[in-house]
């Protein structure tokens, strides 16, 4: 039997390597655990990991800043736009607080019963923090942030869509959509695998908005990636999917830390079928306490380090 476990991580592409680091950790308090580079193309382009205090998959967010290379993207329709964050229901005005402190505009909102803070990335992503107190994974405690108000990690993607039911048939068909779909205005959502947090699917209807590129570009969401488990899963999974003719997938792909497909879903979003493989996770190349610590290449690029390095912008952690 095929099943998918929940949420793996969600990566971005966003604008300056510095700025992308003070957000996520001197704002967001997360856990800086992994510095490297994109894999594909011949642009160095790095790619950036931040988590919860144990880098659990579905607390992952990474990112490739590219304002460096000057390519920028375009948010739009039949696009994955919203990052959904977890955190303590009882801390929502606390980071409403923090945010502003940073001089970042937030909202206030609630959608299907929770509370919300909307805000924004500094390359224009679209953040909401979402209130949930069943989420037991642990928030990292970095740069003031406490244990009572930390980010769990991933509560889900939000995709902007101009069709909603084609995105519900491919998830309810081949993506196992689990429980009741739920619907409030303009939105609706549901939850992916087995997992019981992390795993929220929201589509907001949109035929308002053009449509939204695809491809790398500062300011724009990539993928959002799904925990498969195991490797044999992962290739029954893709097979299924496939058969039901979703035939825009991608053959394997060794990420290091994990192995992937890839697959346009009908909204437009691009959903990774993701597996932390034996040889793989984030402690393979560091060890637990030194996580982020170091610039780690993959094999295929070492003999490049030098060069690499000169091309990309330093940061500091």
């Amino acid at each position: 039997m095929t099943y998918v476990t929940g949420s793996h991580h969600v990566t971005l592409s966003v604008g300056h390597a510095q700025e992308d680091v003070d957000f996520h950790t001197k704002v967001l308090g997360m856990r800086f655990i992994k510095k490297t580079v994109l894999y594909d193309g011949s642009t160095p382009i790095y790619h950036l990991y931040y988590s919860n205090a144990n880098g659990d998959p579905s607390s992952v967010v990474t990112t490739f800043p590219w304002a460096q290379a000057g390519v920028y993207g375009k948010r739009g329709t039949n696009q994955a736009r919203e990052v959904f964050l977890s955190v303590p229901s009882d801390s929502l005005d606390y980071w409403d607080k923090r945010l502003g402190q940073h001089d970042i505009e937030t909202q206030m909102t609630e959608v299907f019963g929770e509370r919300r803070v909307n805000f924004r990335h500094p390359s224009g992503l679209e953040y909401v923090l979402v209130g949930n107190d069943a989420d037991p994974r642990e928030g990292f405690t970095g740069n003031g942030v406490s244990a009572e108000h930390a980010v769990h990690g991933i509560h889900g993607t939000g995709v902007h869509v101009y069709d909603q039911d084609r995105m519900v048939e491919f998830a309810r068909d081949v993506f196992q959509a689990k429980g009741n779909i739920q619907e409030e205005g303009d939105r609706v959502r549901f939850q992916v695998g087995d997992d019981k947090f992390g795993n929220y699917v929201e589509l907001t209807g949109n035929r308002t908005d053009e449509q939204g590129t695809w491809h790398y570009g500062a300011g724009t969401y990539h993928h959002f990636a799904w925990n498969l488990d195991t490797l044999e899963n992962q290739n029954a999974i893709k097979f299924e999917i496939e058969g039901a003719g979703y035939t825009d997938i991608s053959e394997l792909k060794n990420r290091t830390y994990f192995k992937s497909h890839y697959v346009r879903t009908p909204g437009g979003a691009l959903f990774e079928l993701a597996v932390t493989h034996n040889e793989g996770g984030w402690d393979c190349d560091e060890s637990p306490e030194e996580l982020g610590q170091a610039f780690m290449l993959p094999p295929q690029f070492e003999d490049q380090r030098q060069s690499i390095m000169d091309q990309l912008e330093p940061i500091q952690d």
